[in-house]
């Protein structure tokens, strides 16, 4: 398959939209996609042998984030604290959902977190999540479901989530 710099492009917003929700805020979300870009260009002659310019490029994005994770950080504060952090008109009720939602999320550990983005944001396949994050198909079943029930319980106030019982 013919990659080009355009169908590159064409990937942004869905990038971009990824590392908002993945990094926290648009700042940091900025320069994964800018550092994920750069290392996809870098790297453009590998692109005839890309099968999936998708899954290639949340790969790369995984990669340039747990890199992120693992460096030490230095603490920063928002310069700009009058921009809103939802960039939807959304109503009070819904608006506050979504940040009550935004906060549980950030609460997941980084590999629930991960695996729910990609296949609840990006509508990513199993085994295309599976391929980008490098691990079996099983364990991203695992973490969608461990992620999910946590998240649910986060959202009901609920600090763990139920222990389902097994009847036999």
């Amino acid at each position: 398959m013919q990659h080009d710099d355009q169908q590159l492009l064409s990937w942004v917003p869905r990038l971009r939209r990824y590392a908002r929700a993945l990094a926290g805020n648009r700042e940091d979300a900025d320069d994964l996609v800018q550092d994920t870009l750069e290392r996809a260009w870098t790297r453009s002659a590998l692109w005839s042998g890309v099968g999936d310019m998708r899954a290639w490029l949340f790969s790369i994005m995984h990669n340039v984030h747990v890199d992120r994770v693992r460096r030490p950080r230095v603490p920063t504060v928002d310069l700009d604290e009058q921009t809103p952090e939802v960039s939807v008109a959304a109503q009070q009720g819904d608006r506050l959902a979504v940040l009550d939602l935004q906060a549980a999320l950030e609460q997941l550990p980084v590999e629930q977190k991960e695996i729910i983005l990609l296949v609840a944001l990006e509508d990513m396949p199993y085994a295309d999540v599976a391929r980008t994050l490098g691990i079996p198909i099983g364990t991203v079943m695992s973490r969608l479901s461990r992620g999910r029930e946590r998240l649910r319980a986060l959202m009901e106030g609920r600090a763990q989530p139920a222990r389902l019982k097994i009847v036999k």
